[in-house]
């Protein structure tokens, strides 16, 4: 097994404890500065929308490759609702809620979402500078 792969499950309640674990690891990969608090905002959006809609809990890996730090975040819920995948434009009225997956795109890399009624995977990367 890898020892630069960070692999956890989280569940509700558990978020900060997992911000906290992925910017430490995150920054022992070389991410600094913006690029390391855009991955961990990415990270808190993506989680959170695991815990709210995809379940109450999820798994989260990350792992450097090609000059990036990348993360894969997977739930077991339902799955994105119809349009959710597509749309680069902010959500309307950007009240406080829909704007997770959006946020993710403006500020990481390489955003693939895979979605379907088992559950759904954001993976994402941000370039390591060092």
């Amino acid at each position: 097994m890898d020892s630069r792969i960070l692999r956890l499950s989280f569940a509700r309640g558990h978020i900060t404890e997992l911000r906290r674990t992925v910017t430490e690891h995150a920054a022992g990969e070389g991410l600094a500065g913006g690029c390391l608090e855009d991955f961990v905002l990415a990270v808190n959006e993506v989680s959170t929308n695991a815990v709210l809609h995809g379940g109450g809990h999820g798994r989260l890996r990350v792992w450097p490759g090609d000059g990036r730090l990348w993360c894969e975040v997977s739930d077991d819920g339902p799955g994105l609702p119809p349009g959710w995948l597509g749309d680069t434009r902010p959500p309307r009225g950007m009240g406080f809620g829909g704007r997770g997956l959006w946020l993710t795109r403006m500020v990481c890399e390489h955003v693939l979402i895979v979605s379907g009624p088992r559950g759904t995977t954001v993976t994402f990367a941000s370039p390591v500078r060092r």
